[in-house]
């Protein structure tokens, strides 16, 4: 008898655990994102946010016209995946808040465009309820809030596209005070690099690992809008592609943060001080 009852205290301990876990969850949507072309998040006072995806890349269009942050839409996009406890019939949009949503999100795919309606909060369980196609569900509020981030935030962080990243040829550093006498030049001539610096000796693994971790792999922590001034002259790089184009970058400020712009995106990069020393000063073990 003990026996059985230790089994089926087991048995109500354990199993359901497992199987409330799944209880009512409802998915949201049955989109797949490897389908979806275009974003557009609208809000009932400012300009929409909206994201084109160009060769398998997210790039911003409105109100900017950028790359995007990639795992910024992805955030966005995430409600597509969605699960709720909680399953509505839409019968009255304004009792949820629905008929003046606070968000407006469409994704528009091979079959045309869909929207999400983000209304108002429910106050029980701190959720927020969200239209799709007939139903309503209640979602966490991380889903509005990643489509109410202001778009300058998702605007790519990395100084360089994939496409440039993969081109790099070398830099003329020449324009910058420190190498101005100088006239330092570093290019990468049939895999190898090569210093113009007589007296330099740098090692092929410290620059490359230079290039890799100063330039592809260190976002900036911020960036701006930028206007040129045809009137204001700065200190300035350019880097150089295998495609033959280079890339003007210039030196707005170098404390407490290096500030780079690249007029060619009218953007203005921040690095932390000490990534801007090292992007500006390659490893040349100069002898």
């Amino acid at each position: 008898m003990l026996a059985v009852v230790a089994g089926l205290v087991s048995f109500l301990y354990l199993r359901p655990t497992a199987e409330l876990e799944d209880i009512a969850k409802y998915e949201v949507s049955q989109l797949k994102l490897a389908g979806i072309k275009t974003v557009k998040v609208d809000f009932p006072a400012k300009a929409p946010t909206i994201f084109e995806k160009i060769d398998g890349y997210w790039h911003m269009k409105a109100p900017y016209k950028q790359r995007a942050d990639q795992i910024s839409v992805q955030r966005i996009l995430s409600v597509v995946a969605a699960k709720s406890e909680n399953k509505f019939s839409v019968t009255d949009l304004a009792k949820y808040g629905l008929d003046n949503p606070l968000v407006r999100l469409t994704i528009t795919n091979e079959t045309g465009p869909e929207q999400f309606l983000y209304g108002t909060y429910n106050t029980v369980t701190d959720e927020q309820y969200l239209s799709y196609k007939d139903s309503v569900y209640l979602l966490s509020a991380g889903y509005s809030e990643a489509a109410s981030t202001q778009p300058i935030e998702m605007v790519d962080k990395n100084i360089l596209a994939p496409s440039e990243a993969k081109q790099v040829a070398g830099f003329d550093f020449s324009y910058l005070e420190q190498w101005e006498e100088s006239g330092l030049n570093v290019d990468i001539n049939n895999g190898e690099w090569k210093a113009s610096i007589p007296e330099a000796k740098p090692t092929q693994n410290d620059l490359n690992e230079w290039l890799e971790f100063s330039w592809k792999q260190s976002p900036a922590k911020s960036v701006d809008t930028y206007t040129p001034d045809r009137h204001a002259t700065y200190p300035s790089l350019k880097l150089k592609l295998s495609n033959g184009k280079t890339i003007q970058f210039d030196k707005m400020q170098e404390s407490p943060e290096l500030l780079l712009a690249r007029p060619d995106e009218g953007l203005i990069y921040h690095f932390n001080n000490d990534v801007g020393f090292t992007m500006l000063n390659p490893p040349l073990n100069i002898k």
